[in-house]
């Protein structure tokens, strides 16, 4: 199966014929996360996590979904450590419940519980915890994660019914992030979209206590608060960008040498670069 919900890559049903020896060993590393440069938030969490991240909204005039920036450039996680650990406070359910997900049924009806079989910790040597139990029913462990998945499920829903309600209203609005560097180097970061300040406060009296009455008011707050977090986003950006270079050959030699043995020719052009946040 092709890569497939951003960090997934090999998504099958559990069974208990298929995984009866299987296990998953869960440790402290995200590094499954490293290729995505967002990854999709429900309503619940934006309380959390507007203090860590920019939350926007991607999609189209047909539906959206709020998610967090992670980086600036497709393929790059800025809030994951060269250790593999999560640089943040908050780590969003989207990322806390790999490598479990629900897919759909073939007939639509329900939801089958699956995993990704390309996560490194899964296994069939006993590593970790165990999938099904002797008595071939399911383990306390996945029986715990099947009820933070349905929980998320519960909160998707509802976060579906708030981005209906702001896309009725007409307060979203096509954004581009743009990061400029002392040295000229640009980078630009669209493909999502925020709310409209000046659509907000144009809102009818009693388009505005219903949004206030309906707690969405304060979602629609903390986002906006979020959007700080672009410049934390440039920072992050800067720091791995220097701790790249120390890291490379290059500066080693240089470091050894005393001399740029790859010094390019005064005046060189750099390149204005962008990416999709979507």
């Amino acid at each position: 199966m092709s890569t497939q919900l951003l960090i997934y890559e090999t998504v099958v049903p559990l069974t208990f014929a298929t995984h009866r020896h299987s296990s998953v060993e869960i440790g402290r590393s995200f590094d499954f996360s490293s290729k995505v440069n967002s990854v999709p938030l429900t309503a619940i969490e934006f309380r959390e996590a507007q203090a860590d991240y920019p939350i926007v909204f991607v999609g189209n005039a047909e539906g959206v979904m709020p998610a967090v920036i992670l980086g600036l450039r497709d393929g790059e996680n800025l809030y994951l450590s060269s250790d593999g650990t999560w640089d943040a406070r908050y780590v969003p359910a989207f990322v806390r419940r790999y490598p479990f997900v629900f897919a759909k049924s073939d007939d639509g009806q329900r939801f089958n519980l699956c995993i990704d079989e390309h996560f490194s910790g899964f296994n069939g040597d006993g590593r970790g915890q165990r999938i099904y139990g002797d008595d071939g029913k399911p383990t306390a462990y996945v029986e715990n994660m099947l009820k933070f998945l349905q929980e998320y499920q519960l909160q998707f829903h509802r976060t579906e019914r708030f981005c209906k309600n702001i896309l009725s209203l007409d307060l979203l609005e096509p954004m581009q992030a743009q990061v400029e560097f002392n040295s000229g180097e640009k980078y630009s970061l669209g493909g999502f979209m925020a709310i409209n300040r000046e659509k907000l406060k144009e809102l009818s009296g009693d388009k505005f206590r219903e949004l206030a009455k309906s707690d969405e008011l304060e979602l629609i707050y903390l986002h906006l608060q979020s959007m700080r977090n672009f410049g934390a986003l440039k920072s992050r950006f800067g720091a791995a960008k220097s701790e790249a270079a120390v890291a490379s050959p290059d500066a080693e030699e240089k470091s050894a040498t005393g001399r740029d043995s790859t010094e390019q020719p005064k005046g060189r052009k750099r390149s204005t670069k962008s990416s999709n946040g979507s």
